[in-house]
């Protein structure tokens, strides 16, 4: 518990009881598997115990061991007040007040900025659900599941029925997809427990997955996105090797585990094969084959050319602007994607529904521009293209440093 802490001068409050206040370094110490303090508003946290029974899973806790979690905390958590009841008993002091608010010597302008950005979204209402956006869009996912299966209940089995049926409900299963991670966020209903019945009725009942495997592994993504060894998402070892740090490391350590230099190529067969195999039944398996492109092509589109490299400890608008891009706005490609063509402010309140992003993506825009942050905006086909491109050139740099260092 970090012998260095010092007590706080007489008269002054204590905090979480003992009274201590540290200095970042003390704090950076505990930042081991069963050691672990963070920072949130500059209170100290001793979470080691907590992070085994966090709701969100205890790897995206441990992500912020030793750091700072402020943004990330208020990102995540739509209630605060009701996540500090938990917090209260961790407290075990706070930062000494020679201590700057940010670690890693992060940008204090960018973070405050934000901070105001946050403040003015909440102040014009786009954190406020419009609960029939929702109620149609879960209206047309249970019509489309009806008419998939009605047309083969009523014209038959033939081959351009299966296809069209599979259509049907691939469009049905990825709509469903969308709709479940917009709960899984909790940014539908006021209540941790409405979003959480419903995420589970959507995965359960209407896709057959697991909520707690989702939301365990997609929060960690969106705590730390392209982060290696922190993002699951970008850990595609023994299949791929992505961005431009990790195929140079693997191909000087003469590591190989298929031809990464064609990965590209497998990125499209690959998954026909996974997903043939998966189900013998020609409908189910032409609908998972379909919707695990559609899901696999939006997702990765808006991260995979974007930066991916080891913890480089940023504020939460220079980490998600880095890792994100957003797709051009349109009525197709915001039901096509779910609304993740506008990535960034996805990344950067989650909590928020997707509905109000378009009305926040010019506050970001002119916050990035500020700051001199990229603000990507790509085309559809362009962001499609580039997922091949990105794969492309991963693939030559592992094949380079594998022949030739």
């Amino acid at each position: 518990m970090g012998g260095g802490g010092q007590l706080t001068e007489p008269g002054e409050p204590g905090t979480g009881g003992s009274g201590r206040v540290f200095t970042w370094e003390e704090v950076q110490r505990h930042s081991h598997r069963n050691d672990q303090w963070l920072v949130i508003d500059r209170k100290v946290y001793n979470v080691t115990q907590w992070a085994k029974r966090h709701p969100g899973g205890f790897r995206v806790i441990s992500h912020y061991a030793g750091e700072d979690a402020t943004e990330a905390f208020k990102a995540f958590h739509h209630d605060g007040k009701f996540a500090q009841k938990f917090l209260r008993p961790l407290q075990i002091g706070e930062l000494a007040a020679t201590e700057p608010s940010q670690d890693h010597n992060k940008n204090a302008a960018i973070v405050q900025d934000f901070h105001t950005l946050r403040a003015q979204a909440e102040d014009d209402g786009l954190f406020r659900v419009r609960p029939m956006f929702f109620c149609f869009y879960l209206g047309h996912i249970l019509l489309l599941e009806a008419l998939g299966w009605l047309t083969v209940w009523v014209w038959g089995t033939s081959w351009m029925l299966t296809l069209l049926c599979s259509i049907i409900l691939a469009t049905a299963q990825i709509q469903s997809s969308w709709l479940q991670h917009d709960f899984g966020h909790k940014s539908v209903f006021k209540t941790t427990h409405g979003n959480h019945i419903m995420q589970m009725f959507i995965m359960g009942h209407l896709k057959g997955a697991s909520t707690n495997w989702w939301n365990h592994r997609h929060f960690q993504h969106h705590a730390k996105p392209n982060v290696f060894s922190k993002d699951p998402d970008v850990n595609m070892l023994h299949v791929f090797v992505v961005g431009a740090i990790q195929p140079v490391e693997y191909g000087i350590k003469k590591i190989k585990y298929m031809p990464y230099h064609r990965q590209h190529q497998y990125f499209f067969f690959g998954m026909f094969f996974i997903e043939l195999f998966r189900n013998s039944k020609v409908i189910m398996s032409l609908e998972m084959f379909l919707e695990s492109h559609w899901f696999v092509w939006v997702t990765q589109m808006n991260h995979l050319p974007m930066d991916i490299d080891h913890e480089a400890h940023q504020d939460w608008l220079t980490m998600q602007l880095h890792a994100t891009c957003n797709i051009e706005q349109s009525s197709f490609n915001d039901w096509f994607s779910g609304h993740l063509n506008f990535q960034i402010e996805h990344h950067l309140f989650p909590t928020m529904p997707r509905h109000n992003y378009y009305l926040v993506a010019p506050l970001v825009q002119a916050l990035c521009e500020k700051h001199g942050i990229p603000y990507q905006v790509k085309t559809m086909r362009q962001g499609l293209a580039d997922v091949l491109r990105s794969l492309k050139n991963s693939g030559e740099l592992w094949l380079d440093a594998y022949l030739h260092k």
